[in-house]
């Protein structure tokens, strides 16, 4: 992402935010942070932006955030820190930042339980549908009623503590883990298409290359099925989808 794009950008004021929502961003890197947070700014957003880990952890603390935006890389605390940090205390959004662009990297954020990753170089445009995407998700999973409890062979997830237990056990999930499993259980008997999980649980409209879909099954797998290379629950319809088998 270039200076000059995400000025011009900003300037003209190309997206706007439905609502007013606080973002806290951290990065380290001035020019990145300073241009971000002044397009977000520019789109209706509040905006908080730190330098550091720590004094990311000490903004979240002290202020109601919607959503977070995280560098990996980043001094006194990394991203991943920081993301396990707020995964203690709440489920509000997160977005991680990375230069590396390894996968290593996309499963290490998602076990802890971020949202989304976006690998620099970006554009504003990509940042902002994705920060949408994730906002509305919040918003209509807020005020969809679905049912209390859904339980199917061994599993049961409870949609108001939002928890899982799996012959009776507590399992704990990630709130990505969470939605995807809702909804292939809200769904069970069906083939849910890989691109309808992306829109549905991630929030956006399905793109070519990625592999968050993958990634959440297998490690969806690896909490609740007693062998997750021969799954039971969770099952691959080839090229179709996935699908939660009703017994």
């Amino acid at each position: 992402m270039t200076a000059e794009r995400l000025e011009v950008q900003a300037a003209q004021g190309q997206l706007d935010a439905k609502g007013k929502y606080r973002i806290l961003i951290a990065e380290d890197e001035a020019p990145l942070r300073n241009l971000l947070k002044l397009s977000l700014e520019n789109s209706g957003y509040e905006v908080i932006a730190v330098e550091d880990g720590e004094e990311a952890v000490k903004a979240f603390s002290s202020q109601n955030i919607d959503l977070v935006i995280l560098d990996i890389m980043m001094p006194k605390m990394d991203g991943f820190s920081v993301c396990r940090h707020i995964r203690r205390r709440s489920d509000v959004p997160v977005i991680m930042l990375t230069a590396l662009g390894n996968t290593d990297d996309l499963v290490q954020g998602f076990e802890l339980g971020a949202d989304d990753y976006i690998t620099k170089p970006f554009t504003f445009k990509e940042m902002e549908a994705r920060i949408q995407a994730i906002l509305r998700r919040v918003e209509w999973s807020r005020s969809r009623p679905s049912p209390h409890v859904i339980s199917i062979g061994r599993v049961t997830i409870d949609t108001e503590s939002h928890e899982v237990f799996v012959d009776g056990e507590s399992r704990h999930l990630t709130p990505i883990e969470f939605r995807l499993l809702y909804y292939l259980m809200s769904h069970a008997g069906q083939t849910v298409p890989k691109a309808t999980l992306f829109r549905e649980v991630w929030g956006y409209d399905f793109v070519g290359g990625t592999n968050l879909v993958e990634v959440g099954i297998r490690r969806l797998r690896e909490k609740i099925e007693e062998n997750p290379s021969k799954p039971t629950h969770i099952l691959t319809v080839r090229g179709a989808g996935y699908k939660f088998r009703e017994p």
